[in-house]
């Protein structure tokens, strides 16, 4: 048998390496992509590939967490209702619907978390989900009352008006551990009308975007203050390891994100049909967004 050279031996070692390197990237997930009827959360879990919870139609029990891998797009569960906020956590998705949160395994085997009852007060609609910053259990945001944010063509009732005035004060913050107790994190409060997006900022502080006012709100000195800017229909808030802020509508269907330290805003995207519970991946330097209303999740730049 001939013996291979040095150089001959180096040389298909680079050409393995280079083969590899292409396979990887060839199998790279590609976004957009489209995943289902009224997609609303995303997060990455499993494997490193993503999941997403689609709410599908109004049929009870007809919506689904849906699987994105560099093989394709497939049902990972099913049989909830309005699946909403989704975080991955201990080795489980956790996930919002309606009046109860979610549990999902590897094997995508789902069993209810915590329901209704277990809950300090009445949850009315709970939607974003956010992992505490010390891992130890989740927040979730319960929007309160939200029939009566719109008119009789679903668009918000505008700030000034009568109807804006007669929006109760129902909406609440609430903390679950990993044991699903739940406790009241943030009362309700004037400045929180129907929270939706809910996120922990560098310093272990909530974050929380009101859905019908449009602040986006941090905690400074131990209170929720809106920083500059109105963002009607905030959904997803999140903070940056350099300390800039995303927002985005679902009314308006953009994003933003703002400096952390001037606090000025620049739009990320926008002319969507609706921009949803994004997934901040900073380290591939962008948000992964569902557009409810079309199906799709982009990839949006943020650098």
């Amino acid at each position: 048998m001939k013996k291979l050279s040095h150089q001959t031996i180096y040389g298909l070692a680079i050409t393995t390496i280079l083969f590899l390197s292409g396979c990887s990237s060839k199998s790279e997930i590609q976004f957009p992509v489209n995943v289902g009827v009224k997609p609303e959360s995303i997060t990455k879990g499993f494997n490193g590939n993503y999941y997403v919870t689609v709410m599908n139609g109004k049929k009870e029990g007809d919506g689904e967490v849906i699987e994105i891998s560099n093989t394709g797009v497939k049902v990972f569960a099913k049989g909830f209702d309005e699946p909403k906020g989704i975080v991955f956590l201990n080795g489980h998705l956790y996930f919002s619907d309606l009046n109860r949160i979610w549990t999902v395994d590897k094997d995508g085997n789902a069993s209810v978390f915590i329901k209704k009852d277990d809950f300090p007060k009445e949850v009315l609609y709970l939607n974003d989900v956010a992992i505490d910053a010390e891992g130890k259990g989740i927040y979730v945001a319960d929007m309160g009352a939200t029939k009566y944010m719109r008119d009789e063509n679903n668009a918000l009732w505008p700030l000034n008006s009568e109807q804006a005035k007669l929006v109760p004060k129902l909406g609440r913050i609430y903390h679950v551990d990993l044991e699903g107790k739940a406790t009241i994190e943030q009362d309700t409060l004037s400045l929180m009308l129907n929270p939706n997006g809910v996120g922990v900022d560098n310093n272990g502080n909530i974050m929380v975007g009101s859905f019908f006012l449009g602040n986006f709100l941090v905690k400074e000195d131990g209170v929720l203050k809106p920083l500059k800017g109105q963002f009607r229909g905030a959904d997803a808030v999140e903070q940056d390891s350099k300390g800039n802020y995303y927002v985005s509508s679902w009314v308006l269907g953009a994003v933003w994100k703002i400096d952390g330290e001037t606090k000025e805003s620049i739009v990320l995207i926008d002319g969507l049909k609706s921009a949803a519970d994004f997934y901040l991946e900073e380290d591939k330097g962008r948000l992964l967004l569902p557009d409810m209303m079309t199906g799709i999740v982009h990839a949006v730049n943020i650098n």
